[in-house]
């Protein structure tokens, strides 16, 4: 790529070196690099750790002040550079969606924050650059792309079919395309799907009509913030299955829709928090079926580490979850507790 980029007199700088989990100091450099440079775009090659941090790099770079403190909602943004993404890893969603999430090494805290300034200028989606990415990368892909719109999908009470109907066959096709690709990384549709997917699940469309919280991914962010060897999809993988077992008795008829729309299980009118549990059932046994982990403990994770992983989730007493169930502190430690 940056033979194209020379060989038609453009001028750019690179910076390599971010890994997953992307860091609050790799922004910190980026943003040196920018303004010192006097770039006029900012261009994220890779997955959803390059965008992010290519969105915070461009919105440093136009604003005074530490960046970290827009991830605490401290302060807004005012400007932005333009950026734009070359995708090579269907998961995130960061190509298309408004959102960025950071991790703060210093503090073990990842952090993420919405703007319209992190809408990318373009984005070129090209299935074929997702061929050789490691069957375990491709597999978190897959869950984080199912979990923005499951997020969105079993959330607070409302009406919204079309929305609804977008979810459910956004989720089967993914999962669908999900197996393929697995089984033959060159597949062409399987990884078209499963990139034009991710892209629709994290751009509002599935979430459209609904007022929502992703409970699920504010909990995995302690999670991976804490351990950044844990990959979000990975994390999510986990404690999904876990959450919504604990919120079931208050999510019953969304629960069993989900399953019975998504997952094609028969619905016991009689008992439908059965075909509720076959649902998440369900869910957790095709992440295994990927190569995805089903508790903490596979990544050395003890009991030890949840209360400090519950307290930052609450903002150390600041806030609680909404959604379904209104998650504090006690109910986080336990829903984690039932991860390890």
């Amino acid at each position: 790529m940056t033979g194209a980029l020379r060989d038609n007199g453009v001028d750019f700088i690179e910076l390599g070196g971010v890994q997953p989990n992307p860091t609050l100091s790799f922004v910190r450099k980026g943003i040196e690099m920018v303004r010192a440079y006097n770039a006029d775009l900012v261009l994220a090659v890779g997955g959803g750790s390059a965008i992010d941090s290519a969105k915070a790099i461009a919105v440093g770079a136009k604003n005074d002040g530490d960046i970290w403190r827009f991830f605490m909602k401290e302060d807004s943004p005012i400007d932005a550079l333009p950026m734009a993404t070359i995708l090579t890893l269907s998961a995130t969603g960061s190509e298309m969606s408004s959102s960025a999430v950071i991790t703060n090494e210093t503090l073990n805290l990842k952090r993420g924050y919405n703007s319209r300034f992190h809408r990318p200028l373009f984005s070129i989606l090209n299935p074929e650059l997702t061929y050789t990415l490691p069957p375990y990368q491709t597999a978190c892909g897959i869950v984080d792309i199912m979990m923005h719109t499951i997020e969105r999908y079993m959330t607070f009470p409302g009406e919204a079919e079309l929305t609804d109907r977008i979810a459910e066959q956004l989720l089967k096709t993914v999962i669908a395309a999900g197996k393929t690709a697995m089984r033959d990384p060159n597949d062409y549709d399987a990884r078209a799907n499963l990139m034009w997917a991710g892209s629709l699940s994290h751009n509002d469309l599935t979430g459209c009509g609904r007022d929502f919280f992703m409970a699920s991914h504010q909990i995995e962010h302690e999670v991976s913030g804490m351990f950044p060897e844990v990959a979000h999809g990975a994390g999510l993988a986990v404690i999904f299955p876990k959450w919504a077992r604990y919120v079931l008795p208050s999510n019953i008829a969304r629960t069993a829709q989900y399953a019975v729309r998504v997952w094609n299980c028969e619905m016991n009118f009689a008992r439908p928090e059965r075909t509720a549990l076959e649902g998440i059932e369900r869910t957790e046994e095709y992440f295994k079926s990927i190569g995805m982990p089903s508790t903490l403990g596979e990544f050395g994770i003890t009991a030890d580490a949840i209360p400090e992983m519950a307290r930052k989730c609450t903002n150390y007493g600041k806030r609680t979850l909404p959604g379904v169930v209104t998650l504090d502190e006690k109910e986080i430690a336990e829903i984690l507790t039932m991860c390890l």
